[in-house]
């Protein structure tokens, strides 16, 4: 595992999509539509960290019609698929911003995203991510994709940008 760092400075948080966002099962109908299944704790998640101001981005290698509508009916703009190159893809998102990669995040859970995870301020996967890509993260999820690892990562960036508590209290009122 690479030496831990905290999220405590992200201002851009990335997240793949295929065993991330979704436990990794693609579902093909017999003419060939795409289905995906997402979690709506995770979307909670998402929309949480977009509330405390975190440019929530996509940056996918396999484009859907099911996540475009996702990344719509979620407020996220920058939504990028079939995209082979993730880091430079995230270069490119992080200079027209003026951002360093130290206030950037990304979580991913394969070998393909070993490039984007390293260049990141914070990297993240999800408990059944893969073996390899576990060790060079800063945070490995108890949950497994699709299944809370995006909630579970958000809601520790929020704690450790001392966050989280006022946005579960304000459920409260």
């Amino acid at each position: 595992m690479r030496t831990s760092r905290s999220p405590a400075n992200l201002r851009l948080m990335g997240f793949d999509v295929d065993g991330v966002l979704t436990d990794g099962s693609l579902y093909f109908t017999p003419n060939g539509e795409e289905i995906k299944v997402f979690s709506s704790l995770d979307g909670h998640g998402l929309k949480m960290l977009q509330g405390a101001g975190i440019e929530v981005i996509i940056i996918s290698g396999r484009a859907s019609r099911a996540l475009e509508l996702r990344a719509a009916n979620l407020g996220i703009a920058e939504l990028h698929m079939g995209i082979e190159d993730k880091r430079a893809c995230m270069d490119a998102l992080l200079a027209r911003r003026g951002l360093q990669r130290a206030q950037a995040g990304y979580m991913g859970d394969d070998v393909v995203d070993l490039p984007v995870l390293g260049i990141c301020g914070f990297a993240a996967t999800p408990a059944d991510g893969h073996h390899f890509v576990r060790a060079h993260v800063d945070y490995v999820a108890r949950h497994n994709g699709g299944r809370g690892a995006v909630r579970e990562v958000c809601e520790h960036i929020l704690a450790s940008q001392g966050r989280l508590d006022a946005l579960l209290a304000a459920y409260l009122d």
